[in-house]
């Protein structure tokens, strides 16, 4: 086996910017310059404090108009108008006082709209880094040098080396094991043969082979990618603002109005009145209080959005595309299962197979590794290791010749079913022989997410309705996993093309979230309403041109992230709805002569205190996910921590259930069933009764009930009758004999035995263990 795949750039961790001081210098001066106008009114220079406060108006009133005239060239009309109309208007009836009010909350608002917008998307940088510069070429005489990627033409002779991402489309000229997640979204390793086909963008993760170049770097895959994220990003309609939306039938009736004062009483100060009244106050202040707020909270919980627009949005979407592969999945291998030739023994396989991968660098050799550590197997420094890209890695283990990698020759039968049982359940497999054949093989997977399928349910009870699974993955492992967690619909062996047009046709009926975490899902990620990246687990391509990042490995996340932009947004509309109704009772009285300007800007002072404390309200509440105490998250850290012991005994059940139905009459039948019985009563049936002493009631608070648990003890009564049925057999056979009329009774007891145990785990993982992150990030209480 090869290197293990790496980045060509540095990852760059996706942070926060400091606030800067000049987004709220402004503010402050504006604010400060008003109370030095109050100061000198006090003081009976009323002359000089009206000069202050015009001053005031005025440097108010420029970027106001600035504003609205760029508005109106983009053929973009909001609530500024009424802004600028009440601050010219103040500055012509001589009411400086009420402009310089007005010039605050304008500037206030102003600069809350900026703080909620400062990260600013860097769009196609990492992308664009990430795309290879340069190649390696044999030059003639056998000299290999490093070209500029340009200077690449098809037909060149090209050298990709260990974790080198191909630099363009080609053929490869020796066996080659790739990382073609990336592009296609396949999540196990490709091996590709002399002379098939290979993307740009794949990366190596083997030794190093030999190219032919098919193409340009120009006219290669990456090449489209990159082009694709840039036109979806390029055609992707600017955010509005929920406040303009408002404006379409407020800013009318608000002219109207004020027209109408002016009209019918001949006097221009009661429009100037109504249009103090109506500067949008409510709009301008609660609206962007409410989004920061919910932004703050989002970024707490390891979600950065880029800007409120996108919070909005997220907070109305209704379809949710998926990408599987390091995204509903970890995206990290993991040995899911050790199978023996008969009469072999599981861990003296993995010990040796993991022995002579210690010394390699291959994504799968690590995945051997660490499972055999995990069990604390003791691994021996191996010799005269050699490898051989595409086919594996051979060496000594004390003395004996192990070959880890694929299976040579004829495979003997017992081979033929483990092949297809991988095949069944969408794992690949890694086989372990000596010199004398096959010792048996180890079956790995891309597990799906513990909290994967809990967090499409909080998903759904947010409000998206639709939620489709897109990757480049097999169409039986999707389907698995699409069953496993529940969504809509799910479209396998989807190109990034492919997945750029699906994510545009759900756009086009609702507001549409993708996410992703790969370099294939960029494009997708770019042409959503809201692209969401999983940032934590080094996807900068797909980070940088996303609306908001997963900074945390966890998806759970995401449904944190819309639940509290519904309610962030439920609460500016709830604010943005009452002041404005207040406002407009405000200005019907203004209208009549009731509210003279400077009342009438102290009045929308009281409205904006009112509708700024509901606002503030999105600091909290709106999230479905209870906290769990800090005991019980230390049980549920402990008890997760068990299941790994347990699934090592359920390995061990399924080894013996297969002794049993293939091999009945084996001496080594009833000793087998003995010690994997001693196991079960050892150390499964001591961890379920823990957990229903411990864990359990101190879950009940944080689920609702004990009623959220009961169907979890149920399996803990179903498996202690399953262990004790097994004993029954077990006590019946003094003489270490099965009986074949006993043989179909003990199999039901082993596999339904197996069948429930491995239910119960994936249950309690997903429902349970789920509640305890490991980085955990509160909301302030």
């Amino acid at each position: 086996m090869g290197a293990e795949p790496r980045e060509c750039v540095p990852e760059r961790p996706v942070r926060r910017r400091p606030l800067e001081r000049r987004e709220w210098a402004p503010l402050i001066l504006l604010t400060l310059a008003v109370l030095a106008g109050a100061g000198l009114w006090i003081a009976g220079r009323r002359g000089t404090a009206d000069l202050v406060w015009a001053a005031v108006t005025v440097v108010a009133l420029g970027p106001a108009v600035w504003t609205t005239l760029r508005q109106l060239w983009r053929r973009q009309f909001g609530v500024d108008v009424i802004a600028v109309l009440a601050l010219a208007g103040a500055l012509l009836v001589g009411e400086y006082l009420a402009g310089a009010v007005i010039a605050v909350m304008v500037a206030t608002g102003r600069a809350l709209e900026e703080y909620a917008q400062r990260r600013a998307s860097r769009d196609l940088r990492a992308l664009l880094e990430r795309a290879p510069r340069q190649a390696r070429r044999r030059a003639p005489g056998g000299r290999i040098e490093v070209v500029p990627l340009d200077r690449v033409a098809a037909g060149d002779r090209l050298v990709v080396g260990p974790g080198d991402v191909v630099p363009v489309d080609g053929t490869v000229e020796e066996p080659a094991t790739l990382d073609e997640s990336v592009v296609t979204g396949e999540s196990q390793l490709v091996t590709r043969a002399a002379g098939e086909q290979v993307a740009s963008g794949v990366v190596n993760a083997g030794a190093g082979f030999g190219l032919r170049a098919g193409k340009s770097a120009a006219e290669s895959t990456y090449a489209g990618i990159v082009r694709l994220a840039e036109e979806a990003t390029a055609r992707k309609a600017p955010m509005v603002r929920l406040a303009d939306r408002y404006a379409a039938a407020f800013v009318p009736f608000t002219l109207v109005l004020a027209g109408l004062a002016w009209l019918l009483s001949g006097e221009f100060l009661r429009a100037v009145a109504v249009l103090v009244v109506a500067t949008p106050c409510p709009l301008l202040l609660a609206t962007p209080i409410a989004i920061v707020s919910g932004l703050s909270r989002v970024a707490r919980r390891g979600v950065l959005v880029r800007d409120g627009g996108s919070l909005e949005l997220l907070g109305r979407a209704r379809t949710l595309l998926l990408d599987k592969t390091g995204t509903l999945t970890a995206g990290r291998p993991r040995a899911a299962e050790t199978v023996v030739a008969p009469g072999g023994d599981r861990d003296e396989l993995l010990r040796l197979a993991a022995s002579v991968e210690q010394l390699s660098p291959h994504v799968l050799a690590a995945a051997l590794v660490r499972q055999a550590r995990e069990q604390g197997l003791p691994l021996t420094e191996p010799t005269g290791v050699t490898e051989e890209p595409g086919r594996g890695v051979t060496g000594r283990v004390d003395g004996r010749l192990v070959r880890v990698g694929q299976l040579a020759g004829e495979p003997p039968e017992w081979a033929h079913r483990v092949r297809e049982r991988a095949e069944l359940a969408g794992r690949s497999t890694v086989w372990v022989s000596d010199e004398h054949g096959p010792l048996g093989a180890i079956l790995l997977e891309d597990p799906v997410r513990p909290d994967a399928r809990r967090t499409v349910r909080r998903l759904r009870e947010a409000g998206l309705d639709r939620l489709v699974m897109v990757t480049g993955d097999r169409p039986r492992t999707a389907q698995q996993v699409a069953r496993t967690v529940e969504v809509d619909d799910v479209i396998a062996q989807c190109s990034p093309a492919e997945k750029v047009a699906r994510v545009k046709a759900e756009s086009g009926r609702a507001v549409t979230v993708m996410v992703g975490d790969g370099v294939n899902d960029a494009p997708a990620l770019a042409a959503a309403h809201v692209g969401v990246a999983m940032g934590a687990t080094g996807a900068t391509a797909s980070a940088d041109v996303a609306d908001a990042v997963l900074t945390v490995d966890r998806l759970d996340r995401l449904a944190d992230a819309v639940e509290i932009a519904r309610y962030a947004r439920r609460i500016a509309v709830q604010s943005a709805s009452v002041g404005m109704g207040l406002a407009v009772v405000a200005m019907v009285v203004a209208a009549a002569g009731g509210l003279p300007p400077v009342a009438g800007a102290f009045l929308q002072e009281g409205i904006d205190v009112l509708v700024i404390v509901n606002a503030l309200r999105a600091l909290r509440g709106g999230l479905r996910r209870r906290d769990v105490p800090p005991h019980t998250r230390e049980l549920l850290d402990r008890y997760a921590g068990e299941h790994g012991g347990v699934r090592d005994v359920l390995a061990r059940l399924r080894d013996t259930a297969d002794l049993v139905a293939t091999r009945p009459d084996a001496p080594e039948c009833v000793p087998a069933l003995r010690a994997v019985h001693r196991r079960l009563v050892d150390d499964v049936l001591p961890h379920e009764a823990a957990e229903e002493r411990q864990l359990y009631p101190a879950l009940a608070a944080p689920l609702g009930g004990e009623e959220a648990t009961s169907t979890m003890s149920r399996a803990h009564v179903e498996i202690s009758r399953l262990v004790d049925r097994i004993g029954g057999h077990l006590a019946a056979q003094p003489d270490g004999r099965l009986r074949p009329d006993e043989v179909p009774d003990l199999l039901a007891a082993l596999y339904g035995l197996d069948a429930v145990l491995r239910l119960h785990l994936a249950q309690e993982e997903e429902d349970y263990f789920s509640l305890s992150p490991a980085d955990d990030h509160p909301d302030t209480r």
